[in-house]
């Protein structure tokens, strides 16, 4: 030990400061405390600048929104401190150090996913853009419920009628044939002039017994008559 001591004893001891290094130690020391406490003020009058602005805001229950302008890292904590405790919802949107700023919301009234997606590309948003998407939407499960439209597809002949008929009547007779087969537009009913037919029951009937007559008649004239032997 007395060996220890006389070599600690030895040793150069650290210059003494004077009094005017002293003193100016002294004075930046007060400087930083009075900085510090100073900024300590400012954020919590900035903080019951929030919280007022807050309160009055939505005390109107109309109001479901409110934007505040960018500000650092260090405020907008303090901006998400006081909503959280207001019962608040806050969102941060916008490039950090460049224009980054904190929407407060009701919590009864969120934000929809689309509109955070669109805020955080920096894209405008209003509630006509909200409506507008929940009646796409709505229009989508619509469409989906019901399936999809199927289009109606055009009914195409197996054969060309004008072709069918050419090569025995002619192209231009043809067209006529093609005209005379098209279907009647009137389902149920069947035009005089569509008829092969058109006389009545008891012409047709006369007509076949006229035939008939003239049929026998025909026949009796042809018959030779009896030749008497020689």
């Amino acid at each position: 030990m007395d060996l220890l001591g006389s070599i600690m004893n030895a040793m150069d001891k650290p210059p003494s400061l004077s009094e005017k290094e002293k003193l100016l130690i002294k004075k930046r020391k007060q400087e930083l405390e009075k900085r510090q406490t100073e900024e300590k003020e400012k954020l919590k009058r900035f903080k019951d600048r929030v919280e007022a602005k807050l309160i009055s805001h939505f005390q109107d229950p109309t109001n479901i929104t409110l934007k505040f302008e960018h500000m650092d890292q260090i405020c907008r904590s303090i901006v998400h401190e006081v909503a959280e405790s207001c019962g608040l919802l806050s969102f941060a949107f916008g490039i950090d150090g460049v224009d980054r700023y904190i929407r407060v919301y009701r919590k009864e009234n969120p934000p929809c996913d689309d509109e955070i997606a669109a805020r955080r590309r920096g894209e405008p948003w209003n509630e006509d853009i909200r409506q507008r998407l929940i009646e796409k939407r709505k229009l989508n499960e619509q469409e989906e419920i019901r399936g999809p439209k199927r289009k109606a597809e055009k009914f195409v002949p197996n054969s060309n009628y004008k072709d069918k008929y050419a090569h025995l009547i002619g192209q231009d007779a043809a067209l006529e044939a093609a005209k005379k087969t098209e279907t009647n537009k009137s389902y149920g009913f069947v035009p005089s002039e569509n008829k092969k037919d058109v006389r009545s029951i008891e012409q047709t009937m006369a007509d076949i017994r006229a035939k008939k007559r003239q049929k026998n008649d025909t026949e009796t004239s042809e018959v030779p008559p009896d030749v008497p032997p020689h």
